[in-house]
């Protein structure tokens, strides 16, 4: 199932005119952050009360694994950040914050990454994260699985268990998921990058 250029397959059990309603709302930006890339924006969803609802409701029934096998929801700075707190609630489930650098008060851990257009550095407080806690990571994008990889680097730097990723948009033919290696992994829409 498309609508237009992005695959709504994943989005089959909050049905057609609910995947195609959300899909409404995200906007394609050419050009942004720089030339040539196409920034794929979510935010209006965000606004939408009836777009928010369908999109925590399809991030719920499209989890990677069962949420008896994570402890926590670990969100990426800074579009992580405005819905995975929302699923961490309805989940009965903490959240953790992936900060950019020097965000967070020390004592930290960071991670250097590179994204389609430099690289940058995510932090986390030293004591986030117990010895053994399995965290699930979420984010809005996933393109080439830097940011996820060096999330999952980091908890796994703490003593944490990486449960899986959870995204509301993939990329196609960046092989970002084939970045993340063995972990369960799940994405609502698929679009051309």
């Amino acid at each position: 199932m498309t609508h237009g250029d992005i695959s709504i397959d994943k989005l089959e059990k909050v049905g057609q005119n609910d995947a195609e309603y959300l899909v409404s709302l995200i906007r394609s930006i050419p050009d942004f952050p720089k030339k040539g890339i196409l920034f794929r924006d979510f935010i209006p969803v965000l606004a939408d009360p009836r777009g928010l609802r369908i999109m925590i409701n399809a991030l719920e029934e499209a989890l990677p694994t069962d949420p008896e096998f994570f402890d926590s929801i670990a969100g990426l700075e800074a579009r992580g950040f405005l819905f995975g707190p929302a699923l961490a609630s309805r989940l009965g489930k903490g959240f953790i914050a992936v900060r950019k650098a020097g965000k967070l008060p020390p004592d930290t851990i960071s991670e250097e990454y590179t994204l389609e257009y430099g690289t940058q550095k995510i932090e986390i407080e030293q004591d986030a994260i117990s010895p053994g806690e399995r965290v699930l990571i979420v984010d809005d994008l996933i393109a080439t699985g830097g940011t996820a990889k060096a999330a999952a680097d980091l908890i796994e730097s703490c003593g944490g268990t990486v449960a899986g990723f959870s995204f509301v948009m993939e990329l196609d033919g960046l092989d970002g998921v084939a970045a993340l290696g063995d972990h369960p992994t799940s994405s609502l829409l698929t679009m051309p990058a």
